[in-house]
Formats: structure tokens, C-alpha cells, sequence
């Protein structure tokens, strides 16, 4: 235990969690004063030399936070940070959320439906594939 908490003293961890601690509290005052719709696609890194440093997801983002960097600046003065330039740089996500495919379904009687005229269609190519769609919507 004792060199595992010589590990966890040395001034590389140090600087590192004193950094993380800065990052977390930029990203908090992002989150304060920045609109929704923008936070969700950036986030604050910290403040460095009175410049608060921003990373947009994409291109539009960046150009939106561009345009309200007066009114951002006049936010983070009444938060009472010593900021005087907002830097703004694009930093593109590698990997892109998947997107959730949902199943779609049929409703009963559009089921009924189809099996009817799979039915009717019997014995040919389309009435075994609306049959088949029938059965699976069930």
C-alpha cells in the first residue's frame, strides 16, 4: 500500500490533477454561461494567460460561439473570472455517436392488411414477400 501511495505523490500525478481540477472548473463556468444548444457541442479546457480556451465539436459551433464572445465575455466578468479574449478552436470527435435505429412496426391492421393481399397474391413473388412481412409483424 505504502508504494502505491509513493506512486500517487509524484509531481507528474500532481500537475495532472491539478490541471483535470482546472479543466473541471472552466467546464463548469462553460456550462453557467453558455446557451444549451452550444454546450452540448463544446467544452472549456481552461484559463490561460486571461484567454478562456474552447473547443467547438464542429466548424458551425465554433462559428456561433464566435459571434457571441461580447456577450460571453460580459458573463464571464459578473462570474468574477479575469478574462479578457475567448480563444475558440474546432476539435472534431473521431467517433460520431451511432445513431439508434429503432424498429419499425407495423399496426395490427396493416398487418391484416398485408396478409390479405399476400393472400390474394398467393403463388407469386410479391404475395410470398407480403405474406412473409405480415407474419413478421405480428
Amino acid at each position: 500500500m505504502q508504494r502505491f501511495n509513493v506512486l500517487l505523490n509524484q509531481p507528474e500525478l500532481t500537475a495532472l490533477n491539478a490541471r483535470n481540477q482546472q479543466n473541471q472548473a472552466a467546464q463548469k463556468i462553460w456550462e453557467a454561461i453558455a446557451p444549451d444548444n452550444l454546450a452540448q457541442f463544446s467544452h472549456a479546457t481552461g484559463i490561460k494567460n486571461q484567454q478562456f480556451t474552447l473547443y467547438a465539436n464542429n466548424n458551425a459551433v465554433a462559428a456561433k460561439i464566435k459571434l457571441l464572445i461580447p456577450s460571453l465575455l460580459i458573463k464571464l466578468e459578473k462570474q468574477e473570472c479575469e478574462v479578457t479574449a475567448i480563444r475558440v478552436k474546432v476539435q472534431v470527435k473521431s467517433t460520431p455517436q451511432p445513431k439508434v435505429k429503432t424498429p419499425k412496426t407495423l399496426s395490427p391492421f396493416a398487418a391484416n392488411q398485408l396478409k390479405e393481399l399476400g393472400e390474394k397474391l398467393s403463388g407469386t413473388a410479391l404475395g410470398d414477400a407480403l405474406s412473409k412481412l405480415a407474419k413478421n409483424a405480428e
